[in-house]
């Protein structure tokens, strides 16, 4: 079958190779372009394969579907990459069809390989799709920083604004542990990891013993640095980094009869 210049510059929009290679491609697949593309992303996905750079940089995309909130991590080899328009469009393409997947357990979907696939051909680097979040509830709420590696998503219950929502989002970006915000462990006290619950009691009763007060005096600073530990490590215990001034914890900014459910914090390389 002869193949046309028109031919080869349809498949090179298709994929955003060069000329040669979608030339080769199609000779070799008799002009059937869908055998072409499957050659091209076998070619130059193997030579990507055979590449040692690691993975490092990338970009975060959120997306909503139904109550349902998704953050992915799109991983790129440099970061001229990850800012390639059609590297952040695939990112967002990811995001969607993440949250629109009932089993969590599918993702990767075959239509997601898929879409990973074409940038690795497109874009010529070792892309890859890293961290998956989802989270599910009657109010979802979700920021990514304007640099596109940092990203954080909540779930929640009641008359919780857009607002709040994404202010909490806002929140949980600045509390990234190296601040003067801890990066929260739990929602609440009830949802803290028993083991680092204990961790901190016994840190501070020992801490409390080893200051020589009387053992009643002893007890009482203990519990109330078990008391800020738990503040400082919970989501709804963290003064809301939006009103710093007033030194009110998030929990004091919610409606009656609110709640949080559930939260996720990603950042590229973190």
């Amino acid at each position: 079958m002869a193949i046309t210049a028109k031919d080869v510059m349809a498949l090179r929009h298709r994929t955003g190779l060069g000329m040669m290679e979608c030339k080769k491609a199609l000779e070799d697949a008799n002009g059937n372009v869908e055998q072409a593309i499957a050659l091209l992303r076998e070619r130059v996905g193997g030579k990507i394969d055979e590449r040692q750079t690691e993975a490092s940089e990338g970009a975060i995309a959120v997306a909503v579907d139904n109550g349902r909130v998704a953050m992915i991590e799109l991983l790129s080899e440099t970061d001229f990459a990850a800012r390639n328009d059609r590297f952040v469009s695939g990112a967002q393409k990811l995001a969607e069809l993440a949250a629109k997947v009932d089993d969590p357990a599918s993702i990767p979907t075959p239509e997601m390989k898929e879409v990973v696939e074409d940038l690795r051909i497109t874009i010529k680097e070792n892309i890859s799709l890293g961290r998956t979040v989802r989270l599910q509830g009657q109010k979802v709420g979700h920021y990514v920083h304007h640099n596109g590696k940092l990203g954080a998503v909540v779930a929640g219950e009641g008359d919780l604004s857009d607002e709040l929502l994404r202010g909490i989002c806002q929140h949980l970006i600045a509390a990234d542990g190296k601040g003067m915000l801890a990066e929260p462990l739990a929602v609440d006290e009830a949802s803290l990891p028993a083991e680092a619950l204990e961790q901190a009691k016994a840190a501070a009763i020992e801490e409390a013993k080893a200051s020589g007060k009387p053992a009643e005096i002893a007890e009482k600073i203990a519990a109330g640095k078990v008391r800020k530990w738990i503040d400082d490590h919970t989501l709804l215990g963290q003064i809301y980094v939006r009103e710093m001034d007033a030194k009110k914890p998030i929990r004091d900014y919610l409606p009656k009869g609110a709640k949080i459910t559930g939260f996720a914090r990603l950042q590229i390389g973190g």
